[in-house]
């Protein structure tokens, strides 16, 4: 065909670009929110279309033209695209356009990247902020874990609703596959979270995904339910993949203070840092991860026993690895201190049920345990009693002079003995009781035997400092016996029977100092209830308080308590000597007149001797009545009250004998009557519940004396012969 020319071809060149705008009119209008072909945005239609141009071209003309479309469907195209506006309501278009005019070289490239970056981003963050709107693979991406459960959940009720024909259950096969990929991918996630629980970046995560593993919770129960044949992956039994998992987390953080080496210094040192992760852990459980789960999960309890699980084992083979009493100690401390330091702080102890827990051993290792760290204690006690005395023996035998320390000798070993009893008591009291803990104080007896032995030998030798030796021994034996008094739950006798050691090792050692002293006033008490003494009474009297001064002030250096003990034994033996010499009747009082004098000069030697001892530190003030009494039985003249006065003196000293009493009246230069004397005893019986018990005196006096008088005298009346024995 011929080409057309001139006014004819003009008019058909303008008909067809007619049409091309018509054409493309009618594209533009069909476009919703102004897409293009392949979906894309107007700005990215624009990029394309530049990308066309030549090296220098721009986007102008696709923008005019562009512009024309819009003008003819401006209402169309703001009504169905309201996003894609400009500032002042122009279309992007329009605002294309006038960046491109901003522009040095006409191009909208610029303004065209930044609506493109916006875009993407705006697409990213919508997607994180609705999971729903992300598919299975993107919310597993994401961490949104219930979300793609529910989803696989959604899918797995769409496939199993209803299978109406063959082709269907072929066609689903596929589907089933992929379902069941899909579940295992969530279950490997599912576990990976758990796995991760105490990564506090991981909460999110965990969170989600016991809400997923409680959604698959409720769909196997609802297959356990339902008629029809559930699918192969039912049950998929979450909650108890979960159950193991935290299992295997706890091992896994407890591994890291696992040591190659086997023996109870390592296994100790593993306990002591299994304690310390199992309080950081679940501490955390509590404050942090708890809080992912919902409460019938009770996963404060889950921890805490399989914490505790782990905690039992460890100390079940320390126990097999321990031998000595301070392995079995540190376990037992173990033991006692788990609950307290650990499940029972204030954080921990309203999650935790701590009963539910059960014991760390058995309670046949619990009792062989206690056992063997009982006896490995006693052992331990008794040894180092036994060390400490033999160390002391040395120093005795080495005539080592003791400590002076506030005026008196000192010796630690009482002290030391005490501490070392009352420590094991409150250690073992600590583990095990205080009823088994007294068991400890049962060394004592062993010890005091052998305490006792030890000092009587000693007493034996000379030695250059054995004086102050032995007053150092005083203060051992003192704090002894008070500590034995004091101890509760002990058998009485056996307490009777300790005590009875103590005092005889008190006893002997008294007697070394006070028969020197006794040795010396010999001389004074032989004048004493004489002729001599009586028309020298004041001399004489003068010459025992200077002697006794004298040995009282040689007793320096001995504890105070120590020294009014001894003191008092001091002043006790002198006024049994003094008695002793009065019943031996050297001097007879023929006349009232001189048994009158012989009152009086009793008296005032009672007075000067008990003053005396009072004022050095003597305790035994009721030896001062003693005397004044007996004067009142020596002056008195009527036989009436003679009786009267014999009755008193018996009600206030029951232990005076016959013998004595009659040794009394024969001062007097008379006579004793039997019958009546016998009847002052049966007075004084009848009367003896009415008065207050008085320490004994007169049976300590020695009653070797030959009396002139019937011999049944000699003996006591047959009515005192069940009275109890005296006693000092």
């Amino acid at each position: 065909m011929n080409e057309q020319t001139g006014p004819e071809a003009a008019s058909a060149k303008h008909a067809r670009n007619r049409q091309n705008e018509v054409e493309q009119l009618k594209t533009t209008d069909s476009l919703p929110e102004h897409k293009g072909a392949g979906g894309d945005t107007i700005s990215i239609m624009m990029v394309e279309e530049t990308k066309t141009k030549s090296s220098g071209g721009t986007a102008r003309g696709f923008l005019n033209r562009m512009l024309k479309t819009k003008k003819l469907g401006k209402k169309h195209s703001s009504e169905s695209n309201p996003e894609h506006k400009g500032v002042g309501g122009d279309s992007i278009s329009t605002m294309m356009v006038k960046q491109t005019k901003k522009s040095s070289n006409g191009s909208a490239r610029p303004f065209l990247n930044l609506t493109l970056k916006k875009k993407k981003s705006d697409k990213k963050h919508s997607s994180k902020s609705n999971p729903e709107l992300l598919d299975f693979s993107q919310n597993l991406e994401l961490g949104y874990l219930a979300e793609a459960s529910q989803q696989l959940l959604e899918r797995e009720k769409c496939l199993f609703s209803s299978q109406s024909s063959a082709k269907e259950v072929i066609c689903t096969e596929d589907e089933k596959k992929g379902l069941r990929k899909d579940y295992e991918t969530l279950m490997d996630h599912l576990k990976m979270a758990v796995h991760d629980s105490f990564n506090m970046e991981n909460q999110e995560m965990l969170r989600s995904a016991i809400m997923a593993i409680a959604q698959q919770e409720e769909q196997d129960r609802h297959w356990e339910e339902a008629a029809e044949e559930s699918p192969c992956w039912r049950p998929m039994r979450c909650r108890q993949i979960h159950d193991m998992i935290i299992k295997e987390v706890v091992e896994v953080r407890l591994q890291q203070v696992n040591e190659e080496e086997l023996d109870t210094d390592v296994l100790k040192r593993e306990v002591v840092q299994i304690g310390s992760v199992i309080q950081n852990d679940l501490l955390q459980v509590v404050n942090h991860v708890q809080k992912c789960y919902s409460s019938d999960f009770n996963v404060c309890d889950m921890y805490a026993q399989l914490y505790h699980q782990a905690f039992s084992t460890k100390l079940k083979k320390l126990l097999q690895f321990s031998v000595t009493g301070e392995d079995y100690r540190f376990i037992l401390k173990q033991i006692n201190n788990y609950p307290k330091a650990i499940l029972q702080q204030d954080e921990l102890n309203s999650h935790i049920t701590i009963e539910s827990l059960g014991a760390l051993l058995t309670e046949e290792d619990h009792k062989s345990l206690e056992e063997q760290y009982l006896s490995h204690k006693e052992k331990e006690v008794k040894t180092w009693l036994s060390n400490a005395l033999k160390l002391k023996e040395a120093d005795w035998q080495a005539n080592k002079k003791p400590e002076l320390i506030d005026e008196y000798y000192f010796c630690n070993l009482a002290l030391d003995v005490i501490a070392v009893i009352d420590g094991a008591i409150k250690d073992v009291g600590d583990f095990l009781g205080n009823d088994k803990a007294q068991q400890m104080f049962l060394q004592m007896g062993g010890f005091l035997m052998s305490y006792k032995n030890s000092v009587e030998e000693f007493l034996k030798c000379q030695q250059t400092n054995m004086a102050e030796i032995m007053k150092a021994q005083l203060f051992n034996i003192s704090k002894i016996r008070e500590r034995i008094e004091k101890q509760e739950n002990l058998p009485d006798e056996m307490k009777v029977a300790w005590l009875s050691i103590a005092s005889e090792l008190r006893d002997s050692s008294h007697s070394y100092f006070l028969s020197p002293i006794h040795k010396e006033l010999k001389v004074n008490y032989r004048e004493l209830w004489t002729p001599a003494w009586f028309s020298k009474h004041e001399e004489i009297i003068g010459k025992l308080e200077a002697t006794l001064n004298e040995k009282i002030h040689s007793l320096k250096g001995l504890h105070s308590a120590c020294l009014k003990e001894l003191l008092s034994q001091l002043h006790f033996e002198v006024m049994i000597e003094y008695v002793k010499r009065m019943l031996k009747r050297k001097l007879k009082l023929k006349n009232k007149d001189k048994q009158e004098a012989a009152a009086c000069f009793l008296c005032q030697d009672s007075d000067r001797i008990n003053t005396l001892f009072y004022t050095n530190g003597s305790e035994k003030e009721w030896l001062s009545v003693i005397l004044p009494r007996v004067s009142e039985v020596i002056k008195e003249q009527d036989p009436e009250n003679l009786e009267l006065e014999i009755c008193v003196l018996l009600k206030h000293h029951p232990d005076l004998s016959e013998r004595q009493v009659c040794q009394l009246l024969q001062l007097k230069n008379r006579c004793p009557d039997v019958h009546m004397v016998r009847e002052c005893y049966h007075q004084s019986t009848k009367n003896l519940e009415d008065s207050e018990p008085t320490p004994a005196f007169f049976c300590h006096v020695p009653g070797s004396i030959s009396l002139s008088f019937f011999s049944c005298f000699c003996t006591l009346p047959f009515f005192r012969l069940n009275e109890v024995p005296c006693r000092k």
